[in-house]
C-alpha cells in the first residue's frame, strides 16, 4: 500500500511546461490529481500539452482539476474571455443563463483534459462586500436561491462530463477573516447554521461528486478548536453520517495561512487523513511531496484503505478529454463571451471592472 498513498495527494504544478526535474519527482510520488492556477497558463496549446504529460506520467489517470468558477475565479480567462460570476448570474435573474454557464464550463474544460472543476460554490452571501474571499462568488443570498442557481450551475456541468465539488464546506460566509491568511474562529448557533448554510450542503450531498472542506471552524459544531478540513466531528460525523455523503472529500488547500500558522506539517496530514478527507491539497511547496507521501506512508492501514478505495471509486467516473483543436477552443470563447453579454449587457460586458485583465494578487479557491 506504500506505493500507493501518492494517490491521495493532489498537488499543485509548477510553471507552464514540466521540467524534468519535476516530472520524475511526479513519477515516483504518483499524485492522485494535480490542480492547475493561472502560473500553469499561457496558451490554449500549452495547457492540452501540460496537462497531457501529466497524463502520461501517471500510472493510474489522475484527476486533473482547476477552479473555473466565473469572473476572477476563472483561470482559464488568461487565455480566453471570462465568464460571469456567480453573483452576476443571481442578480440578472435568469437560471438559464447559469445552465449555458455550467454547460460551457464544462465543454471547455473537457477540450483541455480536465475532469473535475472545483465547483460550484455552495456558501450563502450575508455580505455582498464581505472581505472573505467570496466577492463575487456566491449564488445566493438564501438557501432557496444557491439551491436552484447552484443546482442548474451544477447539473449542466456534470451532464457535460466533467464532475463537480461542492465547497467550501461547512460555509465560508460569515466569517470577517480571509482563510488565505489567517484562521477564522465563528461563534454562530447551530439552529442558525441549519436553517442556513447546513441547508445547503444538505441539500447538495447527493448531487456533488466531491465536497471541499474549509479552513474555519465554527464552536457551535466541534467543540475542539481546530479547522472544520482536520476535524472527524465535522467530515466524518457532520457530513458523511449525517448528512450521507458517500462521495470523494479533499482539503482545501493546505499551504492557506489558515493551516500554516496553526498546525505543523505531518500533524496536518496525518490530522487530515484521519479526519475523513481523501485527497490532501498542497498547491505550493512542491518541495514537500516527497515528505508528504512518506508522513502518509505512516498511517493506519485501514484508513489508507478507505480513502483510497474512494479515490479509486471517484476515478472510475472521470470523463476522457475532448479532441482538441485551436477552431474548438475559439468556438467556445465565442460562446462564452455571448454568455457575458447576455448576463451583463455588451457595454458592461465590455467594461474592465478592477480585478479584470490582471491576475488575483492571491489565486482564490
Amino acid at each position: 500500500m506504500s506505493n500507493e498513498v501518492g494517490q491521495l495527494l493532489l498537488v499543485g504544478v509548477p510553471g507552464t511546461a514540466l521540467e524534468a526535474e519535476t516530472a520524475a519527482m511526479f513519477r515516483r510520488i504518483q499524485p492522485g490529481g494535480f490542480i492547475l492556477f493561472g502560473r500553469n497558463i499561457e496558451s490554449p496549446e500549452q495547457v492540452r500539452k501540460l496537462i497531457e504529460d501529466l497524463r502520461d506520467l501517471s500510472a493510474v489517470e489522475p484527476v486533473v482539476t482547476i477552479d473555473q468558477e466565473g469572473g476572477r475565479v476563472s483561470r482559464l480567462r488568461l487565455i480566453g474571455e471570462e465568464p460571469p460570476n456567480a453573483q452576476q448570474l443571481r442578480e440578472r435573474g435568469n437560471p438559464e443563463l447559469v445552465r449555458r454557464h455550467g454547460e460551457l464550463t464544462a465543454k471547455l474544460l473537457r477540450l483541455f483534459g480536465f475532469n473535475l472543476d472545483l465547483c460550484p460554490v455552495l456558501d450563502l452571501s450575508f455580505d455582498d462586500e464581505a472581505d472573505n474571499s467570496l466577492r463575487g462568488r456566491c449564488y445566493g443570498k438564501t438557501v432557496e436561491q444557491v439551491i436552484a442557481l447552484a443546482g442548474a450551475f451544477n447539473t449542466a456541468l456534470r451532464a457535460g462530463g466533467i464532475l463537480s465539488c461542492g465547497k467550501h464546506f461547512p460555509g465560508y460566509a460569515a466569517a470577517v477573516e480571509d482563510p488565505h491568511h489567517s484562521f477564522p474562529v465563528i461563534e454562530r448557533a447551530r439552529t442558525e447554521m441549519e436553517a442556513n448554510e447546513l441547508a445547503v450542503f444538505r441539500h447538495f450531498a447527493p448531487l456533488v461528486d466531491s465536497m471541499m472542506i474549509g479552513h474555519i471552524h465554527y464552536g457551535s459544531l466541534d467543540p475542539e478548536r481546530r479547522p472544520a478540513s482536520l476535524s472527524p466531528v465535522m467530515i466524518n460525523g457532520l457530513l458523511r453520517e449525517e448528512m450521507g455523503f458517500d462521495g470523494l472529500v479533499m482539503t482545501d488547500d493546505l499551504d492557506m495561512g489558515a493551516i500554516l500558522n496553526t498546525t505543523l506539517f505531518e500533524e496536518m496530514l496525518a490530522l487530515g487523513l484521519a479526519a475523513g478527507n481523501d485527497l490532501l491539497m498542497i498547491c505550493h511547496r512542491v518541495e514537500v511531496l516527497e515528505q508528504a507521501r512518506a508522513v502518509l506512508g505512516k498511517q493506519p492501514a485501514d484508513l489508507l484503505a478507505t480513502s483510497l478505495g474512494r479515490v479509486a471509486a471517484f476515478k472510475k467516473k472521470m470523463a476522457p478529454p475532448m479532441d482538441f483543436s485551436p477552431a474548438a477552443f475559439e468556438a467556445i470563447n465565442r460562446e462564452i463571451w455571448a454568455l457575458r453579454v447576455a448576463t451583463l449587457g455588451e457595454e458592461k460586458a465590455r467594461e474592465k471592472s478592477e480585478e479584470d485583465g490582471k491576475r488575483s494578487p492571491v489565486e482564490l479557491y
